[in-house]
C-alpha cells in the first residue's frame, strides 16, 4: 500500500516523504496533476496527499476525475488555504480529510494512517460484498452481509474434501447450501446424493445409507445399493443428522473412519469415496451434551461448519426474495403482479418469518393465487395463513416533515415539529456523513423501528436496511449480524481475505 504525494514544491514533498517513511509508509512523489492521474490509473496507490495549487491544473480537477473514474483511493487534501469554504468544497469533491500548510509531522502521519486504514477497510468490505466469482449466489437469493459471508464460505470449503456441518433453522436453505458446495467442488461431475434422516423409518435408515442384500430382512427381494455407495466419487448429504439413532451413529462413524461400507445382511466390505456434508436444525453441541449425539461423531463431522442465518436476520433480502417469488409465481399462474406497495414491504420486513424462506415461498404463492395484481397491498398479506399473521403496519403518528436541526430548519424555513429531538450538524462534512446522522437520529426518534423510519423519511425500508449493513461494515463491527454464528461466518471470511492478501 503506497501513498502518492502530489506536490510541486520539492522541499515540502521531501519533508513529507521523510516523515511518512519514518512512520513505516511507502511513498511516491509527482509534481503535476497529469502525472498523478496517470500514476493512479496504474493502480497500487491507497492514499493521495493532494496539493490544490498545481502547476498544470487545480487540485479540484484531480479530485473530480478521481471521483468520476471511481479510482480506488482515499484523498487527503493539503492546502495553504485554511478557510471553511475550501474545506467544504474539498469534501464535496470527494476528499476524505484535509490539512493546512504548514502541517505538523504528527498531524500528517495520523491523518495519512487513518486514510490508509479507511481504504483498507473499504477494500475488504468490497471484497466481502462482491458476488461469488462464477456461481453468482450459488442458488440463493439475497446479497446481505450475512449471506455474502455464506457465499464466500461455500467457495472456500468447496475445494476441500473435509466434512461440512451446516446448521440453521428449518427453511433456511441447508440443502441448497450442500448442493452449492458440491457444484463448486472438484466432485461436481459425480453424484450428489441427498438423504433426509428424519423422513425415513428408523428400521430402514441403515439400509438406505449402506444398502442391503437380498433376504436381509422381510421385503428385501433383491440387492440394493445404499446412498453411500451411490455417492461414490461425489457427495453424500445427510440432512437432519441429529435424528440418527446412537447405534447407527456408530456405524456411520466407522464408515467415516474406514471409508468402507457393509450392506445389511452382508459380510463384505466395499470401498467408497464420498464426501460427507450433513445438516441439522438443532444445536449439535446441545445434542452431544444431552447424550443424543455421539461426541466422537460430532468432532468427525464438525470440521468445516457453516451457519445459515434466519430470514429475519437478512435485512433487505426479505424484499428481494419476496419480489423473486412474486415474479416467479405470477408467471406460473398467469397473473400480472409487478411489485409491493411501501406498506406491504414494511409488513414483510416486520414479520418474524419463523418458517424462513420456505414460509416466504408458500406465502407469496398463496397470495398470487388468491389475489389480482398489479401491486401487492398490505391488506392482501394480512389474509395469508402463516404461523403468525402478517399485519399491515399501523398508521404512523409521526409527522412526515421532520427537520434534523434548528439550523437547517431556519435555512429551509421549515421548523421541526413540536416534541421532536433536534441534532446539530457541522458544515464541511460529506453528504454521506450528514445523511447517516439524519437517518440514525430519525431511527432513534422512531424507537429503533426501521419501517417507521422509512415512512417518516419517505424511502423504502430496504434502503435503510442496506445502509445499516454498509455502516456496520465500515465501522468494522458485527453489530448488524444478529447472532454469534453469523459473526463467526464473517470472521472466517475476513481471515481468509487476510491470509490470501498479497504481502
Amino acid at each position: 500500500m503506497k501513498v502518492l504525494i502530489v506536490e510541486d514544491a520539492l522541499s515540502l514533498a521531501t519533508i513529507y516523504e521523510h516523515q511518512l517513511s519514518r512512520a513505516g509508509m511507502d511513498t511516491l512523489h509527482v509534481e503535476t496533476g497529469a502525472e498523478a492521474l496517470s500514476r493512479l490509473r496504474k493502480g497500487g496507490i491507497s492514499v493521495v496527499l493532494l496539493d490544490l495549487q498545481l502547476p498544470d491544473m487545480n487540485g479540484f480537477e484531480v479530485l473530480t476525475t478521481i471521483r468520476e473514474e471511481q479510482l480506488p483511493v482515499t484523498v487527503v487534501v493539503v492546502t495553504s488555504s485554511g478557510s471553511i469554504k475550501t474545506a467544504v468544497e474539498a469534501m464535496q469533491a470527494g476528499a476524505y480529510d484535509f490539512v493546512v500548510k504548514p502541517v505538523a509531522e504528527e498531524r500528517l502521519v495520523t491523518t495519512t494512517r487513518n486514510a490508509m486504514e479507511r481504504e483498507t477497510l473499504t477494500e475488504v468490505v468490497a471484497e466481502v460484498r462482491k458476488p461469488a466469482r462464477s456461481k453468482a449466489n450459488h442458488g440463493f437469493i439475497g446479497s446481505s452481509l450475512p449471506m455474502t459471508a455464506v457465499y464466500k464460505m461455500i467457495e472456500s470449503v468447496a475445494r476441500s474434501n473435509a466434512s461440512v456441518f451446516i446448521t440453521g433453522e428449518s427453511g433456511t436453505g441447508k440443502e441448497v447450501c450442500a448442493e452449492a458446495i458440491h457444484r463448486s467442488s472438484p466432485r461436481a461431475k459425480k453424484p450428489f446424493i441427498p438423504l433426509n434422516c428424519a423422513a425415513i423409518p428408523k428400521d430402514l435408515i441403515e439400509s438406505e445409507i449402506f444398502g442391503h442384500v437380498k433376504g436381509a430382512f422381510t421385503g428385501a427381494t433383491s440387492d440394493r445399493e445404499g446412498a453411500a455407495a451411490r455417492a461414490d466419487g461425489g457427495t453424500l448429504f445427510l440432512d437432519e443428522i441429529c435424528e440418527l439413532e446412537l447405534s447407527l451413529q456408530a456405524k456411520l462413524l466407522r464408515f467415516l473412519q474406514s471409508g468402507t461400507v457393509q450392506k445389511v445382511g452382508s459380510d463384505t466390505l466395499s470401498k467408497v469415496d464420498a464426501r460427507i456434508v450433513c445438516a441439522t436444525n438443532r444445536d449439535p453441541l446441545k445434542e452431544v451434551e444431552a447424550g443424543r449425539f455421539r461426541e466422537d461423531l460430532y468432532y468427525r463431522l464438525h470440521v468445516l461448519p457453516i451457519s445459515l442465518p434466519p430470514l429475519r436476520a437478512r435485512g433487505a433480502d426479505v424484499i428481494e426474495l419476496a419480489q423473486h417469488f412474486l415474479t416467479q409465481f405470477a408467471a406460473e399462474e398467469g397473473k400480472e403482479f409487478e411489485g409491493f406497495s411501501v406498506e406491504a414491504e414494511e409488513a414483510l420486513m416486520a414479520h418474524g418469518w419463523a418458517g424462513n424462506v420456505r414460509e416466504m415461498q408458500n406465502t407469496i404463492r398463496n397470495l398470487v393465487v388468491l389475489n389480482e395484481g398489479p401491486i401487492v397491498e398490505a391488506e392482501m398479506l394480512s389474509t395469508m395463513q402463516t404461523r403468525a399473521p402478517i399485519a399491515p403496519p399501523p398508521p404512523s403518528a409521526i409527522p412526515l416533515n421532520v427537520s434534523p436541526s434548528p439550523a437547517v430548519s431556519a435555512i429551509a424555513d421549515n421548523p421541526a415539529p413540536a416534541g421532536w429531538p433536534t441534532i446539530t450538524v457541522a458544515l464541511g462534512q460529506s453528504f454521506e456523513t450528514l445523511e447517516r446522522q439524519l437517518i440514525e437520529a430519525t431511527i432513534t426518534a422512531c424507537g429503533g423501528s426501521l419501517p417507521k423510519t422509512a415512512r417518516v423519511l419517505q424511502v423504502s425500508p430496504s434502503t435503510l436496511y442496506r445502509k445499516k449493513e454498509i455502516w456496520a461494515a465500515q465501522d468494522d463491527t458485527a453489530t448488524d449480524l444478529p447472532d454469534d454464528q453469523g459473526a463467526a461466518n464473517m470472521d472466517f471470511v475476513i481471515d481468509q481475505l487476510e491470509e490470501n492478501a498479497p504481502s
